[in-house]
Order: structure tokens, then C-alpha cells, then sequence
């Protein structure tokens, strides 16, 4: 187990357009942050994407060490698809890509938090934030809190995808 890590300590990172560097090729403070990282037995760890402007929460997905390693590395946030089972750049059929300004790791060092400004909107569905659904416990709905800013399908040039 790594060491603890101090509950202040963040990661900033802005680096736009410098291309991927394998992990094999980036200096020593790269992998020790990597390290830190507790990734779960199928090699990953949950992140949850905040917008830099107002604190909203814009989506939650996965990452594996390559795509932490090329979203510190780049700038931009890389996330790892289950479905696909590959690298999946945010916003490369969409176009909503998410730049990160900031990087954080929790307590326990199993979840992440990327503080991101976004490119449009982050959900699937058109909208700003993929959490527009609030539960409703007198009736034991689902209300929709939000709709659609875009149609997925004028979003998306080759059809939705998993984003």
C-alpha cells in the first residue's frame, strides 16, 4: 500500500496540445503519481468530472492508468470505454472535449475528481451534466431536471456512442 497522501495535496495540470507520451517515457513524478493511484482488480478507478466554473458535477466514467497517464500528460481528458475496451478521448466524435485545469485524488486513493472546463455539453443525451435525473420519493419516480441543450444525433457525426 502507498503511502497516505496529504488530504490538500491537488494535481494541477494545463498543457494543451502536447501529443501522448507513453508512460515508459515520462519522467519520474508522472509515475509516482500514477502509483498513488488504488485501481480496482480490473485495473480501474472511478473519476467523476466537475466543471471548473460553478462546481457542477458533469459525469462520472473510468479510467485505466493510460488514459490517467495521457490525460496528465496531454491536458486532455482521456477516460477508459468498458464497453469499447479502449482509450476513449472525450469529445472525439462529439466534439464536447474537456480540458482538465485540475486533477484531484480522494483519501483512500480510489477515486479521482478532474476539475475540467468543458467543451459544450458532457452527457450523451444532448444535455449539460449526465446527472439530470432526481429521484422522487413521494412518488417513486424519476423527475427529469434538465433537457436536452443538443439532439444526440445532431451531437454525434457517426451516431451516438458511449460518451
Amino acid at each position: 500500500m502507498p503511502a497516505p497522501l496529504p488530504s490538500s495535496r491537488s494535481i494541477i495540470v494545463r498543457v494543451e496540445g502536447t501529443a501522448y507520451m507513453p508512460e515508459t517515457q515520462m519522467g519520474p513524478e508522472i509515475t509516482a503519481l500514477l502509483d498513488a493511484i488504488q485501481f480496482d482488480s480490473t485495473g480501474l478507478v472511478p473519476v467523476i468530472a466537475q466543471a471548473k466554473d460553478g462546481g457542477e458535477i458533469l459525469m462520472m466514467a473510468w479510467m485505466n492508468r493510460d488514459a490517467v497517464a495521457e490525460t496528465l500528460n496531454t491536458g486532455r481528458v482521456c477516460y477508459w470505454s468498458r464497453s469499447r475496451q479502449s482509450l476513449w478521448r472525450k469529445g472525439e466524435t462529439s466534439g464536447q472535449r474537456q480540458h482538465l485545469i485540475e486533477l484531484r485524488l480522494d483519501c483512500d486513493g480510489d477515486c479521482l475528481l478532474a476539475v475540467v472546463e468543458q467543451e459544450g455539453v458532457a452527457c450523451h443525451t444532448g444535455r449539460r451534466s449526465c446527472f439530470f435525473n432526481r429521484a422522487a420519493t413521494g412518488s417513486g419516480t424519476w423527475d427529469v431536471t434538465s433537457e436536452p441543450l443538443i439532439s444526440p444525433h445532431d451531437l454525434y457525426k457517426t451516431g451516438p456512442s458511449n460518451e
